[in-house]
């Protein structure tokens, strides 16, 4: 049964992309959109139904798109180019502009209006934008709600909207009792603008997950946009796991693949290099693979707390697979990856027979 959301897509005309895997957004097939005036797709991979909307824009060199107003909070990430984005219409808040290059992450609040401009004159920019929209129209079944309303938000806090585009700010997290998710103690970053996600280097250690690999949480203040972004060495790869759907995951940097199942079930194997992005589906299990020679990020938007999976499977003994209890054809499938490119696996062998195996943890690898 088509949802409003569907109907809404479906009156666009534009090109809807679908599937395990989009192998790279910055040649995705676009369509032009009218209502823009610019060549634009979405993109609805399984696993995301229903919950987030992504769309793939891209805007002509040296050119803007005509601004609109959106009710949503939504997320940019930066596929290829450079340009500015500029914000306004809010009670309490000046006019915010910034500047974005490839790999950029920022966002535009719930009823701004807000404005992309291409700063090349010689090629387009192409962005990806990712927001609730589908789950939102489930609510209020009517488009217009949500584009161009003349409802007005509630004033900005006065400092908040001073720092708005400003640098992001650390918080320190403590984990929570009890919780067995292996994060251990960390740093959340909040805020609006995040300048380039590939060489962010102020990560911390995820121990839970092996391989030696370090995140950095990310979330938007005054909004329930999140999102995390998983740094791990080259010629390794991370512990299978699980959880509830809805993480779109984009590649900033680095060549690999993932493998996605549900239990008991083919494995789908995704291969991925930077501006791929696929979408592990609800409780599938997933893993991820670097076969290059240099570190491989991973950035996750998040969808709503309620659907992350902690409610569901936080105390599922299976939510994780460790190493000694791996199917062997996850470390075969590996090394025969590796051996095309002339790597080698550096794995140690310890890790796969001791599940108590502690990795080494410094500062990120080419960080």
């Amino acid at each position: 049964m088509a949802t409003t959301y569907d109907e809404w897509v479906e009156s666009q005309k534009l090109p809807v992309h679908k599937g395990h895997l989009i192998e790279d957004m910055r040649t995705t097939e676009l369509g032009w959109w009218d209502e823009r005036k610019c060549n634009a797709a979405f993109v609805q991979l399984v696993g995301d139904e229903d919950i987030a909307e992504i769309r793939v824009i891209e805007i002509p060199p040296g050119k803007s798109i005509a601004p609109w107003k959106f009710g949503l909070d939504e997320i940019y990430y930066v596929l290829e180019g450079r340009g500015l984005a500029t914000i306004w219409g809010l009670p309490g808040m000046e006019r915010k502009t910034c500047e974005w290059q490839e790999r950029s992450l920022f966002v535009a609040p719930r009823q701004s209006f807000r404005q992309l401009s291409n700063a090349r004159g010689d090629k387009p920019a192409r962005l990806m934008s990712y927001n609730y929209l589908p789950l939102a129209m489930q609510a209020v079944r009517d488009p217009n709600f949500f584009f161009n309303n003349p409802y007005e938000t509630a004033p900005s806090a006065g400092k908040e909207s001073e720092d708005f585009y400003s640098e992001a700010k650390a918080v320190w997290t403590e984990s929570e009792e009890g919780r067995p998710s292996g994060r251990g103690n960390y740093y959340t970053w909040y805020g609006n603008f995040f300048p380039d996600m590939g060489a962010w280097s102020k990560l911390d250690p995820l121990r839970n997950r092996g391989a030696g690999g370090h995140r950095v949480y990310v979330e938007v203040p005054n909004s329930s946009l999140s999102a995390h972004m998983s740094v791990f060495p080259a010629q390794t790869y991370k512990k299978a796991h699980r959880h509830g759907p809805g993480r779109f995951l984009v590649i900033p940097a680095g060549e690999g693949y993932s493998v996605l199942w549900e239990e008991g079930k083919k494995k789908i194997v995704v291969p991925w290099h930077e501006a791929s992005a696929f979408v592990p589906p609800m409780h599938w299990y997933h893993q991820h693979f670097n076969v290059g020679s240099t570190p491989a990020r991973y950035l996750a938007l998040h969808p709503p707390r309620i659907f992350t999976g902690g409610y569901s499977t936080m105390t599922d003994p299976a939510r994780q697979i460790e190493y000694p209890d791996e199917d062997p054809w996850i470390r075969q499938t590996f090394e025969k990856e590796l051996g095309k490119r002339d790597l080698t696996s550096i794995m140690p062998e310890e890790a796969y027979k001791d599940r108590n195996y502690e990795w080494p943890y410094g500062e990120p690898e080419g960080d």
